[in-house]
């Protein structure tokens, strides 16, 4: 893959005036970056969206939401709607975050409804897959992510697929006490998930769907990362929260691949 896809997502961490100072910080430092190889995405929380839209005016920093409902609007107290997000002007939709499974009862079939609204809006959807600490401990990692890509990707025809993006996160990897996984587990995952889409579409769409992973990710591991053939780029939390950390990663990374 041509391009490196760095992004963060913040949870909910940050106010709006942190996420101003943060993205004002994170615009001024980039630009000895070279964006035609490195795609930057940020997600923060709603309250934030609005603030971060204005600070990314002209930027080449594209702004993600944390989630969204798969109807226009209705009766849904507490979530957000396509319409909302694509009035603020949103690029990205991450979908199926493990914590939304966890504390929020998040499925399969939820996700697919989510992803599918997600292109009708021109927004470009970020599914989130991955095992659990069981699956591993089993040997079932390998089913059960085939089966979350079974569901997500039903009736999603193939000109749709290339617009999604995949993160690898693995439930075991994220979050203060996770581990990060061994960069060549990480491939033999992203082969799969390759192999699946080569299965469900041809082996060329398979190619260009970028595959990211997500998990622990720091400035000591990075790039171990994404010296691996198919792993496309890094979905960051905590080690990106700093916008200093996050510039680090940034740099190393854009060094890396300009001179490779």
């Amino acid at each position: 893959m041509d391009k490196i896809y760095l992004g963060t997502n913040w949870k909910m961490h940050k106010t709006i005036n942190e996420t101003e100072l943060y993205l004002k910080e994170l615009n001024k430092n980039l630009n000895n970056i070279d964006f035609n190889k490195i795609k930057l995405f940020v997600i923060p929380p709603y309250t934030s969206l609005n603030k971060a839209r204005k600070e990314l005016v002209d930027s080449n920093i594209l702004l993600g939401a944390q989630n969204m409902h798969w109807k226009r609007e209705g009766a849904y107290t507490g979530e957000i709607s396509p319409l909302m997000l694509d009035e603020i002007g949103v690029d990205i939709v991450e979908l199926g975050h493990s914590e939304r499974r966890q504390y929020y009862n998040e499925n399969n079939i939820d996700i697919n409804k989510k992803a599918k609204t997600a292109l009708d809006f021109n927004f470009t959807p970020l599914i989130c897959v991955g095992e659990n600490y069981e699956a591993k401990k089993y040997g079932i990692s390998e089913e059960m992510i085939r089966k979350q890509l079974k569901i997500i990707f039903n009736n999603i025809k193939r000109e749709e697929a290339k617009k999604l993006l995949i993160a690898y996160e693995p439930v075991w990897a994220i979050g203060e006490k996770g581990e990060p996984a061994k960069p060549e587990y990480a491939e033999k995952i992203h082969i799969l998930i390759r192999s699946y889409l080569e299965e469900k579409y041809d082996n060329m769409t398979s190619k260009n769907i970028p595959l990211i992973y997500g998990g622990s990710v720091n400035n000591e591991n990075a790039l171990k990362f994404l010296t691996r053939t198919n792993i496309d780029g890094l979905f960051i939390g905590r080690a990106a929260w700093d916008v200093e950390s996050f510039l680090n990663i940034i740099h190393k990374i854009n060094f890396f691949k300009y001179n490779s």
